[in-house]
């Protein structure tokens, strides 16, 4: 079975937030992983648009109750009109977590992922025991790799 990574952060990114995102993103989908995230804006659509464009599956946990809320790089669209209770879903979902940045909807990802147990691993993200930091897209998915070889 692929493996499953998510992709958390704000969003509403800086520039430099969502090029890492896309670098992330495609990666993932050059892993032949699969990219699991919030399905809209911000860092979440940068990682969207990097697996998609690199001919990845890009699964998107929507908020809402439609599937036309998700960005346009969503290749499976998932509304559960939840709102950010959706967050448990991703956390239970994913194999591991790249935070990149975020806020307060990134935090309780985290905080569900380390409750879980899941590896987090953290790009400009919060600095929380357990959050692995790393510097860029290319550590984020060495870490990866490493990992999910022994999940």
């Amino acid at each position: 079975m692929k493996k499953i990574i998510a992709v958390i952060g704000s969003s509403n990114a800086s520039p430099e937030l969502l090029k890492i995102a896309e670098d992330v993103g495609r990666q993932i989908a050059e892993n032949d992983w699969i990219l699991v995230n919030g399905g809209l804006t911000g860092v979440m659509e940068a990682s969207a648009k990097g697996a998609y464009l690199a001919k990845g599956t890009v699964v998107g946990i929507l908020p809402t109750s439609s599937t036309n809320d998700a960005n346009k790089y969503v290749t499976i669209p998932i509304a559960t009109n939840m709102g950010h209770a959706r967050n448990v879903i991703i956390a239970h979902t994913a194999d591991a977590l790249i935070a990149i940045g975020g806020s307060e909807g990134t935090l309780s990802e985290i905080a569900i992922a380390r409750k879980l147990a899941k590896p987090v691993l953290g790009i400009m993200s919060f600095d929380i025991a357990g959050v692995i930091k790393v510097k860029d897209a290319k550590e984020a998915i060495q870490r990866c790799i490493k990992i999910l070889k022994t999940i």
